[in-house]
């Protein structure tokens, strides 16, 4: 398919999108017993009409893929992109690397599927930034974009990107809703090269008037098939239809599905597919268990592993529910924190902060933390609530065990919830260790350390630097004011 034929396509493509309300419940749960919640392309709940579930077939491609590279040096990267490359011990590229990279910075479109933790960011960063390289981006105008679903990925991708991004003197700029848009636009109307946006915020600034995508000639579709789960995909279509025709597109996730098949075929041409794992592929070094609980025991199993030594995340399907959680380990003597959609900016990457320099030991969280964070040495993730299909499994489960190292993730099952686990299970492909456990016994705490509380309530307080923002020391601007 020619880049005409595909704009003709784009102009005709049309969707629908509807919100999904939240559920209310006692307790840690936050859906009706045995019913996971599985949502279509629209938002809502339910099953995904049958045309739509499922992997697609691979586009075919007619020109053949350059061969893998062994090493970053034989890459015709700049050699600021390979030195710091090197300054930052990164040697031999991961496989999905290997393989796209020769692809894309010879400008080929690419359709790459890794699962978590395998290497993607690089794998389209590396690939954008040296063919940006050497151009100045006129005020509103990126020459490159990538597009995310969660402004926790957005964050993720900027902060990966960064290194790479000043070695070249390109200007980056993080486009996401929750903080200030006059500050963003304001970014924008300087100058930035490179855009990292979510769909949303990016429409916003667009309607303003303070971003124009005419000069993006470098596109990413990061985890696209969330951004269509999530009732995106009118937003992404139009976006893509403003950016250069003739540009380079590249698609990027740990999964992809019949949903993601719409916007490979209006928008990829002749793409080099690469796949890492099948995406419904488990990572060698992660161990999967299934912990067959009782209903009433669940709260104090959950206690007893968030109790453990060590950190871990635990999901649960709505923010009342996180936030219920959070406030019983805090109480309990358990260093929690929640994490969900209706916190702000600032607190959800504070929470973050805290969570990955140890100052909080739980995060709680809904499935906006399942993509886009990445925490070293993360050996466990709990599934309180199990999730709604087998691509939030793996996407959750994909905190842990990432760049080879190892990690377990536990899913707790109330009786009711055994046979729609099991089928998840299957539509993931993974086999699961399976174990009855109550709190309190050996078997729990060897699967997963768990071990009483203290009791002892404990209270997590903001960084020193924000007590002294908000009234502790005076301002720089109040000290000089006088002056």
């Amino acid at each position: 398919m020619n880049r005409a034929t595909r704009t003709n396509d784009r102009r005709s493509f049309t969707a629908k999108s509807t919100s999904a309300g939240s559920g209310r419940s006692g307790g840690f749960r936050s859906r009706a017993p045995g019913r996971p919640d599985v949502r279509g392309r629209s938002g809502g709940h339910g099953r995904r009409p049958a045309s739509l579930q499922g992997e697609f077939a691979p586009p075919v491609t007619v020109t053949p893929a350059l061969p893998a590279a062994a090493t970053f040096a034989e890459l015709d990267m700049p050699a600021a992109l390979l030195r710091t490359l090197t300054d930052l011990g990164m040697n031999e590229p991961f496989p999905i690397q290997a393989a796209t990279l020769p692809n894309s910075l010879a400008g080929r479109d690419v359709l790459g599927r890794g699962r978590t933790g395998s290497g993607k960011t690089l794998a389209f960063g590396l690939a954008l930034l040296a063919r940006t390289a050497g151009q100045r981006a006129r005020p509103r105008r990126p020459l490159a974009l990538v597009l995310v679903p969660t402004r926790e990925l957005a964050q993720q991708v900027t902060d990966a990107l960064t290194p790479y991004a000043r070695s070249l003197s390109l200007r980056t700029v993080t486009v996401v809703g929750g903080v200030s848009i006059g500050r963003q636009a304001g970014a924008l109307r300087s100058g930035a090269e490179v855009v990292v946006a979510t769909p949303g915020r990016l429409k916003d600034l667009i309607e303003r008037g303070d971003c124009h995508l005419d000069q993006v000639g470098a596109t990413v579709l990061d985890e696209a098939d969330q951004m269509a789960d999530m009732g995106f995909m009118p937003q992404v279509t139009a976006l893509l239809d403003q950016v250069r025709p003739e540009g380079q597109r590249m698609l990027f996730s740990a999964t992809l599905d019949r949903n993601v098949d719409l916007l490979v075929r209006r928008y990829l041409n002749d793409p080099v597919v690469h796949s890492v794992d099948p995406s419904a592929g488990a990572v060698t070094t992660m161990e999967h268990h299934t912990l067959h609980v009782h209903g009433a025991d669940k709260h104090a199993v959950t206690t007893e592993i968030a109790a453990r030594d060590g950190r871990v995340i635990m999901f649960l399907d709505t923010k009342h529910a996180v936030d219920r959680l959070t406030r019983h380990l805090l109480s309990s003597g358990v260093r929690a924190a929640a994490l969900h959609g209706g916190k702000s900016q600032p607190e959800r990457t504070r929470t973050l902060t805290q969570f990955k320099d140890g100052h909080v030991t739980v995060l709680v969280a809904t499935n906006v933390a399942a993509r886009g964070i990445h925490v070293d040495n993360l050996d466990l993730v709990v599934n309180v609530d199990p999730p709604g299909d087998h691509k939030d499994y793996l996407h959750r489960g994909g905190r842990t065990a990432r760049a080879g190292e190892s990690g377990s993730v536990v899913t707790l099952v109330t009786p009711d919830q055994r046979r729609a686990m099991d089928r998840l299970m299957a539509c993931a492909g993974i086999v699961p260790h399976t174990a009855r456990v109550r709190s309190g016994e050996a078997e729990l705490s060897r699967i997963t350390g768990a071990q009483a509380p203290s009791g002892v309530p404990v209270t997590i307080t903001a960084p020193v630097q924000e007590h002294a923002r908000r009234g502790g020391a005076p301002s720089r601007r109040r000290r000089n004011r006088g002056r």
